[in-house]
Parts: C-alpha cells; structure tokens; sequence
C-alpha cells in the first residue's frame, strides 16, 4: 500500500534528483569501454523489463525471469566501478538500492520512499512470493529502466565526468567487493556472489586494457592478478563454502595494494570520503582517515592537544556536581563502558535511558547516540554537557572552570599557538583523545596482515559472519560497523526487533524504547525508524557487555540466539518495519561457538595505556 501511495513522489525526485558526483571537473568523454558498457547495461534492461512483461503474462518461467535478471545485474557490475564511483547517490538511490525504505530530501521536505533498483529486484525475483509480486516487479522495473535511461541519454548528449586519479574507482570498488558483495549484501535473494564479483573483476580488467592513460604503468602484474581473481571466483560459487579469508588475502589485498601505487598524488575524494587513499591493507589502523569525521583537522592535532583532552576525560570537576566525568560511564579498563545495563545519571539511584557503548573506534562515524541525534563527536559531547541527567551544565560554566585553574591554563598554551580556553579549543582537545582511541592490533586485524596466526574456529566463525550468519551486512568490514562502505561517510540504523529479555526468558516482549523516531531530528521522525538504533561496531565486543541499547543480553550467546531466530519477527513478535531478515539463520551451536570465536579475536585495548 505505502508502495503504491509513493510512486508519484518517487517519479517527482528521480526527475529532479539525478546524483551528486565528487569529483565534477567538467563534462568529458570516457573511454570505449565505459561507453559500450552503459549501452550494454541499457540493452539488458530493455530486455529485462521485456521479460518482465512476458513473466507477468505467463509466457515466461520464472527461472528465465532469473538468468534475465542475472544477466543484467553482471552487465551494471562491469561497469559498476565507474558508475557508482562517479555517480554515487543515483547508484545508491536509483540503480542498485538496499531493499529497505528511506528518507530523501527534496527541497526544504523529507519524504518517505520504498527502494528501487537491481537489489530490490533480486530480492523479489528470487524470493518464493516472486509469483504474488508480479505488479511490484513491473513498477520497480519501469522505475530502474527510466532513470537508467534518462541517466543514459544525458551521457550521450553531454559526455561523463572524470577524476583526476583513474585508479581509485578500481580500488573503491575492490573494497565494494569484499565489503558489499561477497556478503550477499548485494544480492540478498539469489546470493550470487561469485558470479557478480567476477563481472566486476572483468570490468575493471577491461578499462585498465582499453584505456590509454593505464600504458604509463606497468599493468602485467594486475592483470595477472585479475585473472587469477577471476578463475577464482568461478572456481567457488558455494556462498556458504566460500573462503573469504583466502579470496582477501591471495587476491582483493594484492591487487589493492599494486592499484594503490599508480598515480596515488591526487585524491578525488578527500571531502567524500572517509577513506584514506595511502592505505594498503583494509585490517591497518590508517584504512580511514579520523579527521574526516571530526571539526578537528589533522594539522591541529598534536601530542600535547591529547594529553589536555585525556585530562579533560577525567576530570569530575566539569560536571555540574564535580561527580561525574566522561570516564565514569567510559571505563578504559572495560574498552571504555561501564558494564551497567544502563548508564547511571547524576541523580542517585536512576539511570539514563540506554546502555553505553564503547569510544573505541567511535571516532568513524558519521552520527552518534544510538537513536544518532548527534552529527559529530563535538556535537555528542555537547549532548552530554546540557544534560540534566548526566553533566547537567554548560559550556560557560566549564569555560570558567577552567580558566581558574593553573594547570589547564598552562595545558591550553602548550596546546594551541592562541592558548585560548574556550568552548572551540575545549571540544577540540576531547575530540583529540576519542579520536586517539582507535582499536586495529586485534589477534584478527593482525592475521589478516600475516603477522600471526589464529585458531581454526576463528577463521570459520569468520566466515560464517560474513556469510551464513548475515552479520556483515549490518556491520560492514573491516570496521564492522554500521559506517557503510564503500565510501563510509553515512551511517545506518537496523530495526531489529530487540526484546525485553533474552529470548529463553519468557514471556518475550518487544523493548519499548522508540529509538531514532523520537530523535532530536525532525526530518527523520518517519515510521521506518521506529525502533531503529544505531548498528555499533563489535570490535572489543568480548569486553563490552551487556548487550544492545537496553542492556538487556548479557552474553553473546544470549545475542546470537536472537539473530537465529530472526530477530523480534522472527520470534513470532508484531514489527512494523524490521530491517533484519526474520528468517532463520539455522546457525548449529558448534556454529555459535565459531562466531564467538572470531568475535573475541577482535579484541584489542592497546590503546587505553597511551
């Protein structure tokens, strides 16, 4: 019903809407293989939306509907790399969309939309209600063959658009690979992974061999490399069987880190991106860049600025009742919780309303606060300060605070030319310690590097992570978060249908909280967010418990009984729009145990000692 009511609002956006390209230096034209490419891609969708027809006519099975649409999504993945590169949210929003509904700006309004695109698509067309969806394939058909062809008329009349680095397109799209499509994010009916991983090999293939610009480099060496890729993947198809430790290690790190040495001067997407170009192992501390998320430049930042902002962390005298400091509910020694189920207030015997997550990596986001009210690490802060349940004060009086007292004035001049105490400085140097709190020297970030070895069930529960489990289409490697690749610069929210109690504790009833639907912003006060959180990192998950925003699980055994079955829908409870898949993941316990496993082998609180 909503689907139907929203077509109109969707043809109105997608008309004014085409994409937003980083790096628009002007009109030009690409090469052949690009241009033959988006004519092939067309031609497919012509045939698609044919067959589509033909499907809902019953004058084709459902099985050729399938290779169809086979067909047309490894035609758009060779050429996936540039497209999705250079046009990024009409990709994202129009050619190959999540399967979930969204929010979409339009003028000074926010509306409401369903999905559109090849993932939804693949969703439907291998789902077993293929038959009962036959209208609402046909209208999102229509949808992706019009904006496709819109997009594409405009291509032939006005040229494409150019970077100025030719290879970051190929790297951006390795870690789309690994981080999207390998998980079955990508393709979450038919699972076809290797298949769609394989075209996209082929097109980055192709464009390094028709383009000119690539004979400035010695390309033997990737080739070789895409081709061993290639046979790879064609090798082993099995999702579940898949080895993704070894398809990183033997084929995706190898050919980024060779693409990383050509023409690497020039960086298209420094205010895009949060990823660093120089990187060269996706399981290295440098893979994103700290200062994209934060109002701190890296050029202001300085070993005296985080020894003020540890200060600052710690001092109880900044809140209002000299009581509580940012340490008291971000314990280093619990990798900066508190272990409570919920938080505790300034007022004795309440608590805040949800559980405290972990400042590790907290840093690589791009909203914060589980109902993500917050924008920046500076902006939670501020949260915390004007709070009457936590710091429960101001910015003046902290200010004030600080300039009494001799040795933070001392610190504020070792730490800025102004030596200015103020609210700019001061959010600063707090900035500057959280962003210093990063965590990538786990057992696991260093076997992925080859500097150790872990256990056969870490490897397995991996692997199961990334595939059987479903795990890492929330928490996208290598950060396992919800900061979405390739380009992570947004982050997502999952409604997961969390419980009052774990699940062997009956009666079981949904949590009340409201989650992002209540949040501070008002554009996204849309039903698709009601009991949406934000999906935090597992990294240092061993240490962190209890579990989800209310507290309420307190082993991870307790957490992955809820994944298995399917979330709050799963269990049987009424969701209004639960993101999780409600299926069963039919995990066995050996499984369960494998998962664990590797989750503890993300351990890593190195750096609380600095």
């Amino acid at each position: 019903m909503r689907y139907t009511l929203l077509v109109i609002i969707i043809l109105f956006i997608s008309s004014t809407i085409m994409s937003f390209n980083p790096t628009d230096k002007g009109i030009e034209n690409e090469n052949t293989m690009i241009n033959k490419g988006l004519a092939d891609f067309k031609s497919k969708l012509e045939q698609l939306k044919t067959d589509v027809y033909q499907f809902d006519d019953n004058h084709l099975s459902l099985e050729d509907l399938q290779a169809s649409l086979r067909n047309t999504r490894n035609s758009y993945k060779e050429i996936e790399f540039y497209i999705a590169y250079y046009y990024p949210e009409f990709s994202k929003t129009h050619l190959n969309a999540a399967p979930l509904f969204h929010i979409e700006a339009a003028g000074t309004s926010a509306y409401t939309l369903p999905p559109e695109g090849l993932q939804v698509l693949d969703e439907l067309i291998f789902s077993e209600e293929a038959i009962e969806q036959k209208d609402k394939i046909k209208t999102i058909t229509d949808f992706l063959y019009n904006s496709y062809s819109n997009f594409y008329l405009s291509s032939v009349k006005n040229g494409l658009s150019k970077g100025n680095n030719k290879t970051l397109p190929l790297r951006i799209e390795l870690i789309r690979i690994y981080s999207l499509g390998i998980t079955g994010f990508d393709t979450p009916g038919s699972l076809n992974i290797s298949e769609e991983a394989g075209y996209a090999l082929l097109g980055m293939k192709k464009y390094i061999n028709d383009d000119p610009y690539f004979k400035n480099y010695n390309i033997q060496n990737v080739n070789i490399l895409l081709s061993q890729s290639i046979d790879y993947l064609s090798r082993h198809k099995d999702f579940e069987k898949f080895d993704r430790i070894e398809f990183y290690k033997k084929y995706i790190q190898p050919l980024y880190e060779e693409l990383g040495k050509w023409d690497g001067r020039t960086d298209d997407l420094k205010e895009f991106s949060g990823w660093n170009v120089g990187n060269k192992n996706f399981f290295s501390s440098d893979f994103l860049d700290p200062y994209f998320y934060t109002l701190l430049q890296s050029s202001e930042d300085n070993p005296d600025l985080r020894t003020l902002g540890k200060d600052i962390f710690y001092d109880q005298t900044v809140s209002d009742n000299g009581k509580m400091s940012c340490a008291t509910c971000h314990l280093p020694e619990n990798a900066f919780t508190d272990l409570k189920i919920k938080s505790q207030s300034n007022i004795e015997g309440k608590t805040v309303l949800r559980n405290s997550p972990s400042l590790y990596n907290a840093v690589f986001a791009k909203r914060f606060f589980y109902d993500m009210r917050a924008f920046y690490i500076e902006q939670q802060a501020e949260h915390v300060i004007y709070n009457e349940e936590e710091f429960n004060t101001s910015y003046e009086s902290i200010i004030k605070k600080l300039k009494n007292n001799p040795q933070y004035k001392k610190a504020f001049r070792a730490a800025f030319k102004d030596g200015k105490i103020n609210k700019e400085n001061f959010s600063k140097a707090l900035s500057s310690y959280v962003a210093s709190l990063y965590s990538f020297e786990s057992d696991f970030d260093r076997f992925m590097r080859n500097e150790k070895g872990i256990s056969e069930d870490a490897q397995k529960g991996f692997n199961l992570f990334m595939g059987k489990a479903n795990c890492a289409t929330c928490h996208f490697a290598p950060h396992f978060s919800g900061l979405v690749p390739p380009f992570y610069n947004e982050n997502e929210s999952e409604v997961l249908g969390v419980t009052k109690k774990p699940v062997n504790q009956l009666p079981l009833e949904l949590d009340a909280d409201p989650g992002r639907v209540k949040s501070p912003v008002k554009k996204e006060n849309s039903w698709i967010y009601e009991n949406s959180f934000k999906t935090m990192t597992v990294r240092n998950i061993a240490l962190t418990k209890p579990y989800f925003h209310n507290g309420a699980f307190h082993t991870l055994e307790e957490v992955l009984d809820f994944y298995n079955e399917g979330g709050g829908e799963g269990l049987g409870l009424k969701m209004n729009n639960q993101t999780l898949p409600s299926d069963k993941l039919n995990l066995t316990p050996i499984e369960i145990k494998q998962i664990i496993a590797f989750l503890n082998s993300l351990t890593d609180v190195s750096r609380a000692k600095n």
